[in-house]
């Protein structure tokens, strides 16, 4: 079995394959405060909880996106599996070719997304990933990642609301019926999804155009990508496996399985 980990700013996922199956994920708040000793004994807790015998589990692969986290994390995986995990990174086999000006720049997990979509959708395509910040990526029928656009977050944006004004509250980021508004949480949510659903749909069309290709299929993932691609035809398909199934493919590239 292979333990895939994707260290986000937000959150940390945790994913067990047994074979090519998913049999657990889940899911944790990132603190770069944690010990080795923090982690291990919680990621050995989730696979107990789930009876998954961690004895069976001779593999860890690790993308992050927040260095202050990995002293602790690798040593965790060192100390309470006898593994040294697996880091996406530079040298390391992908299957993608990254032509931007300055490719050690690009995040570990777009790079994840990005072979994922890649390996089982097909390019061209656009690849969004609705996390902490909302990347669209653009990967070329060859498997070349090109170009990449980052904007805010839907919850950095709701955030940035409640903290920054003093009678806006706090709320669920939801849909509503609506975006005729008539009270102060509609209107925040009205203005938050179908704002975001706007900026999904002018920055996919505006992309298809520049790239000349209309039939570029969009591939969607991340915590509130669901509402996003149930509001709007600009995406084809929501993956929230997408991540994972990256993980597990680069995992099976670098040890000689694919």
């Amino acid at each position: 079995m292979v333990l895939v980990v994707d260290i986000g700013n937000t959150n940390i996922v945790v994913g067990v394959y047994k074979n090519d199956e998913l049999i657990g994920n889940w899911r944790m708040v990132t603190r770069s405060e944690k010990t080795s000793d923090e982690y291990g004994i919680f990621i050995l807790n989730l696979l107990k909880y789930e009876n998954i015998d961690y004895k069976k589990i001779n593999g860890v692969i690790v993308s992050s996106v927040v260095p202050n986290v990995m002293h602790s994390f690798q040593n965790a995986m060192k100390k309470y599996f006898n593994i040294d995990p697996l880091i996406v990174g530079p040298g390391i086999k992908t299957g993608i070719t990254i032509n931007t000006d300055n490719p050690r720049e690009v995040g570990a997990d777009r790079i994840v997304g990005i072979v994922a979509a890649y390996e089982i959708y097909g390019g061209p395509l656009i690849v969004i990933d609705f996390g902490t910040a909302t990347t669209y990526d653009v990967v070329s029928e060859k498997g070349e990642f090109k170009y990449g656009i980052t904007s805010p977050g839907v919850q950095i944006s709701a955030d940035a609301l409640w903290q920054r004004t003093a009678q806006l509250p706090k709320i669920e980021i939801k849909k509503p019926d609506s975006i005729l508004a008539k009270n102060t949480i509609t209107s925040m949510q009205a203005g938050l999804v179908y704002g975001y659903i706007g900026q999904i749909e002018y920055i996919v069309k505006k992309l298809k155009e520049e790239m000349n290709n209309e039939e570029m299929r969009v591939i969607a993932t991340g915590g509130l990508g669901r509402i996003m691609a149930d509001s709007t035809s600009s995406i084809n398909v929501y993956d929230s496996d997408l991540i994972f199934k990256g993980l597990k493919i680069i995992y099976d590239k670098n040890m000689g399985k694919s």
